[in-house]
């Protein structure tokens, strides 16, 4: 396949080499992916401004924004190719539960749902054994074409920071969820202006059987088929009999 590989750690981060020596094995592989480091910047696109496609020495692409710009660029005839699919990855750390709201990982994958084959994220949960999601990327990106999901559907996966021979297995599994992250905290500009860092993730609240936590703990990988339909489908009645009340 011809492959659209990006990530939100930077076009220099550790777990995108790692993802392309893999992937490059067996299919033609193409990179684009922002110039520094963008955790956190979700969907986003650049609107206000142009931006740039720079071709790094290694041959991979460079952009000066974010994530969703890399793989919106990528399908949208910044390139003389189309791709099958995009990887996103391979993440510095987790994308799970409540995670993938802010994701950039998941969001390059996300803007990848108009593809012929279902696009992926790769998150490893810790900053270890890239080898190891590498590993499980090539063998699942391997297989993808024998999955047939609904459209616009995308794979997000997350593999325990282990040994490749320490992988228990994989396991299909739903979003758990955090608690509200921590406070805020204060600090000062160097022209004496206050301003805040954002805290810490929360804490896991729901770490169930079945949730993508449960199966990082027990040393499997996690793979959760998520959807860009955000509406709560089992609210519909709910918010039905609500507002024949109010109206």
């Amino acid at each position: 396949m011809q492959l659209l590989i990006s990530n939100d750690d930077g076009v220099h981060a550790l777990g995108l080499f790692h993802l392309v020596q893999q992937l490059v094995l067996d299919h033609q592989v193409t990179v684009i992916a922002p110039d520094r480091d963008l955790s956190g910047a979700s969907n986003s696109l650049t609107l206000s401004r142009p931006v740039k496609l720079i071709e790094q020495d290694n041959g991979f692409l460079a952009v000066d924004g974010t994530p969703a710009d890399c793989v919106h660029l990528g399908i949208n005839g910044a390139l003389d190719i189309t791709p099958d699919m995009v990887v996103s990855g391979i993440n510095h750390g987790a994308n799970l539960g409540d995670d993938v709201l802010y994701s950039g990982t998941v969001a390059a994958a996300m803007e990848g749902r108009y593809l012929a084959h279902h696009s992926m994220a790769v998150s490893l949960v810790g900053k270890v054994h890239f080898e190891t999601a590498a590993k499980v990327a090539r063998q699942l990106v391997t297989s993808i074409q024998q999955l047939n999901l609904p459209p616009r559907c995308i794979i997000n996966v997350n593999v325990p920071d282990v040994p490749y021979e320490h992988i228990k297995g994989v396991k299909v599994t739903r979003l758990g969820s955090r608690e509200l992250g921590g406070a805020a905290i204060d600090a000062q500009d160097p022209r004496g202006h206050k301003c805040y860092w954002i805290g810490p993730v929360g804490q896991v609240k729901d770490a169930s059987a079945g949730t993508d936590f449960h199966a990082i703990e027990h040393g499997y990988v996690s793979v959760t088929p998520l959807s860009p339909d955000m509406a709560c489908h089992s609210a519909f009645g709910t918010v039905t009999d609500w507002l024949r009340s109010a109206y």
